[in-house]
């Protein structure tokens, strides 16, 4: 055995004997059953952390994640703030010391079998987005954590150029000066816009499916920003049924947005153009089906 693969076995160990030794605490504490569980590492997913099933008789039952005491703490707030609502996992016990902590284990599957997007949009407007609830009007617009913004068109323009940067030549530099032109015009209400505590990272990555139904949404990146935000990133997170008809027959159903519809097509243009510029860097298989919704939207404005 080599000297890394040495030490990445000997890792393994270790967070396998550390795993086990907090669920053998679960049980003592009451918080879960005690019974003969199975733990597997869970490699796929997007989350930056180490995130673990607990099952019994091959059925998974609960999520143990390890991650960045920061992050679980803002994940935990965010929970704890939405306890009530059902879309989100029911969490059992976060460590005092904000290294891990413990939650439902939600059936199905992120991205996949998803069913038609005007019935999971109309789940997610009516389960969560308008459940949200306001901040303080001082409060700072962007990702909770991360750099504050004074103004959301600081958090839109930071957004756009990183866009830009991932699209490159894929895209003519007309349609980077018109996003430009968007986000300016944006801008100009911008003193009305109320802030609200939200999800911030509402894709189908983290939306989980089970019989082409939406069951849970996970993994939270906590923000304050408009409700739109979170409504149009969801919208745009999948290349499937991009249309005008979905897209107004879900905004018809959020009732803390009251905007003309020449607005929300800007708005979802705009979130469209960020999406593809994620979409080349991490999705490229879904870029030719994007870049299809791109000629269609851009005759909308």
């Amino acid at each position: 055995m080599t000297d890394i693969a040495k030490c990445k076995s000997d890792l393994w160990n270790e967070r396998s004997f550390a795993v086990n030794q907090h669920v053998r605490a679960f049980i003592d504490m009451g918080i879960i059953p005690n019974r003969t569980y199975n733990i597997n590492e869970l490699r796929s997913g997007t989350t930056d952390g180490q995130v673990y099933v607990i099952s019994e008789n091959n059925t998974p039952l609960y999520t143990l994640k390890y991650d960045h005491p920061n992050g679980i703490e803002m994940v935990e707030r965010f929970f704890t703030t939405y306890a009530h609502i059902d879309l989100f996992p029911k969490v059992f016990y976060v460590d005092p010391e904000k290294h891990f902590f413990l939650y439902d284990y939600i059936e199905g599957h992120t991205h996949v079998n998803r069913g038609l997007k005007s019935v999971w949009m109309k789940r997610l407007v009516q389960g969560l987005f308008n459940h949200y609830e306001k901040v303080d009007a001082s409060s700072a617009w962007g990702r909770l954590g991360g750099e504050p913004r004074q103004q959301w068109f600081d958090f839109n323009m930071k957004s756009l150029e990183y866009a830009h940067e991932n699209i490159g030549y894929l895209l003519p530099n007309e349609d980077y000066v018109r996003m430009k032109g968007i986000v300016e015009r944006l801008a100009v209400d911008e003193s009305k816009e109320e802030k609200y505590y939200l999800h911030g990272d509402t894709g189908v990555h983290n939306f989980v499916f089970h019989h082409h139904n939406l069951v849970g949404v996970i993994d939270p990146s906590p923000m304050v920003g408009p409700v739109l935000y979170d409504f149009t990133y969801a919208f745009c997170s999948s290349p499937d049924n991009l249309s005008m008809e979905t897209l107004l027959s879900s905004f018809s159903l959020l009732e803390n947005v009251q905007i003309p519809t020449s607005r929300l097509i800007e708005e979802v243009v705009f979130q469209l153009y960020t999406r593809i510029g994620i979409c080349k860097k991490v999705h490229p298989h879904d870029l030719e089906e994007y870049l299809n919704a791109w000629d269609y939207w851009k005759r909308k404005i």
